[in-house]
């Protein structure tokens, strides 16, 4: 039996599909988001077999959210969707999966057997954007998209992952982010600085050489991040020093 997550902003099409995928008896539904946020924070926390995922969502599109997931760590994709023939195309040209809606029961079950055949492929590079528009944050008690040109720095501890923006650093209070570095470095102007640190090279105020080959950078508003002997070279080739 499969563990899926079905995403999709409208509550009656979400509903049809749960109730069509229970019927089915193949599939057990651990969660059902109603925006492409909440599901980013659910597909970390469950990490379900499959996700059903609409396309058309508000602030953030389903190919969005699957620019933001790890494709290493990505689950199996099916989109429910009410594009048109011209877009469905680079689904099938990419053997790309997906339901048209209203879902036909039919349909579904086709889907499920490719599923269990894991015909599916899981690269989506063909229909997902290289660079993300927005990186949802938490903070402030409620939930921010941040440009990722606003990041000054991004870095990881045993709590999770932290966005610092400018607004983060006048509040005094952390942003946590369900996005990891490595998506934050592929898909961002980040770069990384230290095995826990990516910085924004467009934000660097100084860098400050210290013994051992090591370094710090310090931020337009005075954000401080950490290089490792790893990545100094690299950054002293980006900006020409010697």
């Amino acid at each position: 039996m499969f563990k899926a997550i079905v995403i999709d902003d409208e509550v009656y099409a979400r509903e049809e599909l749960i109730q069509l995928l229970n019927e089915t008896g193949e599939v057990e539904i651990v969660a059902s988001c109603q925006n492409a946020i909440e599901g980013l924070k659910q597909i970390h926390a469950l990490k379900p077999d499959v996700i059903f995922l609409d396309i058309q969502m508000p602030q953030i599109t389903g190919l969005e959210l699957l620019s933001m997931l790890d494709p290493e760590k990505m689950p199996q994709v099916v989109f429910v969707t009410a594009y048109d023939e011209y877009a469905l195309k680079a689904f099938e040209d990419n053997a790309i999966d997906y339901l048209l809606k209203p879902v036909a029961p039919s349909r579904l079950e086709k889907t499920l057997k490719r599923l269990h055949s894991s015909v599916i492929t899981r690269d989506f590079t063909s229909v997902t954007s290289a660079q993300l528009e927005l990186v949802p944050c938490a903070g402030y008690n409620r939930v921010l998209l941040i440009k990722p040109q606003d990041i000054e720095m991004a870095y990881s501890d045993q709590c999770g992952v932290h966005v610092v923006s400018n607004e983060s650093l006048k509040g005094g209070n952390k942003m946590s982010c369900s996005l990891s570095l490595k998506v934050l470095e592929e898909k961002t102007p980040l770069i990384r600085c230290h095995r826990q640190y990516l910085i924004n090279p467009t934000t660097i105020r100084e860098i400050k050489l210290l013994e051992n080959s090591l370094a710090e950078i310090i931020t337009c508003n005075g954000a401080v991040a950490p290089v490792s002997r790893r990545y100094l070279k690299a950054l002293k080739d980006r900006f020409a020093l010697s």
